[in-house]
């Protein structure tokens, strides 16, 4: 993170949301991070229609505005007539139209922010690939694991005292004892 940034990446990555599959912005969003209101960016974007093909902007349904409304904590949305959806070529494309400086400032930061989000989760299916991996080769090896977790705990349990006998014992030889015949009489 630069330290000289207008707006915190923290803030940025709160904004951005998941919709139809893809990460995006939302126009009310993009507006106040801009410092401009949502109808001004929505004309500068409709007098410049051309720039945003459906895979850098859509338009929200009613149904994805109601499901966001309940997210989002600003209320306006739900009696929003049109709420847009920028990807993140739509916001670089907005860079395009909005020439002022602090909309300069802020796409850089918008932009290092979706790299920064897409390196996140390219190092998290690294990870989770090799921990399938583990799995795999542990699996593979089970029985061998399971024996040396029992020789280990073998190790670890105290050593079995003998039990001591009740009584007492005797030390000496034993005398032998034997009948005397009579002779006869």
């Amino acid at each position: 993170m630069g330290g000289n940034e207008l707006i915190p990446q923290e803030i940025i990555e709160n904004k951005i949301l998941l919709l139809r599959g893809k990460k995006v912005m939302l126009d009310r969003d993009l507006a106040l991070l801009y410092g401009v209101e949502t109808r001004v960016l929505n004309q500068a974007v409709q007098r410049n229609i051309k720039r945003f093909p459906n895979d850098f902007m859509f338009a929200l349904t009613r149904e994805e505005i109601r499901n966001i409304s309940q997210i989002v904590i600003c209320s306006k949305i739900k009696h929003a007539p049109n709420v847009l959806a920028f990807t993140e070529q739509g916001v670089a494309m907005l860079s395009g139209i909005l020439n002022s400086d602090r909309a300069i400032e802020v796409n850089i930061t918008i932009m290092r922010v979706f790299v920064r989000l897409r390196q996140m989760m390219v190092s998290h299916r690294v990870l989770a690939e090799k921990l399938r991996e583990l799995e795999e080769h542990i699996q593979d090896h089970d029985e061998q694991i399971t024996d040396i977790f029992k020789a280990i705990r073998q190790l670890m349990a105290p050593p079995v005292k003998p039990k001591r006998k009740i009584g007492f014992d005797l030390k000496e030889k034993q005398a032998r004892y034997s009948i005397k015949k009579r002779s006869g009489k």
